[in-house]
C-alpha cells in the first residue's frame, strides 16, 4: 500500500508540474509580466503551499521543532537538491536582475532567522518583522521593475496568452495537484520508512522537509523540459523567500513557537551557505553550470549523510 502511495504521488507531483509551468507561462503572457517575475511571485507562493500547510499542523500540534524543521530542511532540499539537480540536467542561465536582487533577498531573509530565533522563540512581534519583510520584497519586486532586455516572456507558449483569469484557473489546479501528490509520496514514503526502522527525527528532517520541496522539483523539471530557466530560478529563489518569511510569519501569528535554537543553529547555517553559494555560482557569466550543480547536489548528499549519522 505504501508503494502504492509513492507511486501516485509521483504522477500527480508530474501532472501538476506540467498543469502550473503551462499556466504560469500563459499568465505571464496575458499578464504582460516576465516569466521570471512569475515565478517569484505566482509560482513561488503556490509551491509553498505544502510547507505552510504542513508548518500549521506542525505549530497547532504542538511540534514546534516539526514547524521550523520543515522550513528549514525545505530551503536546503530547494537549493541544495532542486536546483543542484536542474543544473545537472541542463545550465540554468540568470538575468543579471535576479543576481543584483533577488538572490541578495533570499540570503538576507534566511540571515534574518538568525537574530530572530535567538531567544529560543519565535512569536508574533518576530512572526510581523517577517511578513513586514516579505512586503519590503513585494515592494522592490513589483513596483521598482526595470527594464531589461528580453525580459519578456518567451518560449512555446509564447504566442497563446489567453485569458488571465483562464491561466489563475490552471496554476491553482496545478497547485491542487501538486499538493495532493506531495500528502500522497511523503505518506508513503513515511511509512516505507517506519516499516524500514527509520526514527522519526530522521524522517522529519528529510523525508517531510523533501516532500514540502516536491511541488518545487516537479515544477522544475517540467520547466527545464521547456527550457523555462527563469522560472526555474524564479520559483526556487522566491519559494525560500517565502518559506523563510510568509510561512515562518504567518505560523508564529497563529501558533508562536518555541524552539531549540542551538539544536537548529547548524541547519540555519547549511541554508546561509547553499544561498551564498548560489550568487558567486550564477555570478560566473550568469550561468549556474553542471560542475556547480554537482557541488550543490554533493552539500546536500553531505548534510543528509550527517543527519542519519
Amino acid at each position: 500500500m505504501t508503494a502504492l502511495l509513492v507511486l501516485a504521488g509521483v504522477g500527480l507531483l508530474y501532472a501538476g508540474g506540467e498543469v502550473l509551468v503551462r499556466s504560469a507561462v500563459r499568465l505571464a503572457r496575458a499578464a504582460g509580466m516576465s516569466a521570471l517575475t512569475v515565478g517569484l511571485t505566482v509560482v513561488a507562493f503556490a509551491t509553498s503551499a505544502p510547507e505552510l500547510a504542513t508548518t500549521l499542523v506542525a505549530g497547532f500540534g504542538d511540534a514546534p521543532g516539526t514547524a521550523l524543521g520543515n522550513v528549514v530542511g525545505s530551503n536546503i532540499a530547494n537549493l541544495g537538491l532542486v536546483l543542484g539537480a536542474m543544473a545537472l540536467v541542463r545550465p540554468l542561465r540568470s538575468r543579471r536582475r535576479s543576481l543584483r536582487r533577488e538572490v541578495p533577498f533570499m540570503i538576507a531573509a534566511g540571515a534574518l532567522l538568525f537574530p530572530l530565533l535567538a531567544n529560543g522563540a519565535l512569536g508574533r512581534p518576530e512572526g510581523v518583522v517577517l511578513l513586514a519583510a516579505l512586503g519590503t520584497y513585494f515592494a522592490v519586486l513589483l513596483v521598482y521593475r526595470p527594464a531589461v532586455p528580453g525580459d519578456g516572456p518567451d518560449g512555446e507558449e509564447a504566442g497563446r496568452a489567453g485569458s488571465p483569469w483562464v491561466a489563475l484557473c490552471g496554476v491553482g489546479l496545478g497547485v491542487a495537484l501538486l499538493v495532493a501528490g506531495a500528502q500522497m509520496l511523503v505518506e508513503g514514503a513515511v511509512g516505507l520508512a517506519r516499516e524500514l526502522g527509520v526514527t522519526e527525527r530522521v524522517i522529519g528532517l528529510t523525508l517531510v522537509a523533501v516532500g514540502g520541496s516536491l511541488p518545487e522539483l516537479a515544477g522544475s523539471v517540467v520547466a527545464a523540459a521547456r527550457r523555462q530557466g527563469d522560472l526555474i530560478l524564479g520559483n526556487l529563489v522566491g519559494s525560500n523567500v517565502f518559506n523563510a518569511s510568509f510561512v515562518l510569519g504567518i505560523t508564529a501569528l497563529a501558533v508562536p513557537l518555541e524552539v531549540d535554537f542551538a539544536a537548529f543553529r547548524a541547519d540555519l547555517l547549511m541554508m546561509l551557505g547553499l544561498s551564498l553559494l548560489v550568487l558567486p555560482f550564477l555570478a560566473t557569466g550568469r550561468v549556474l553550470n553542471r560542475v556547480e550543480g554537482l557541488a550543490l547536489l554533493a552539500a546536500y548528499a553531505g548534510y543528509v549523510a550527517v543527519l542519519f549519522l
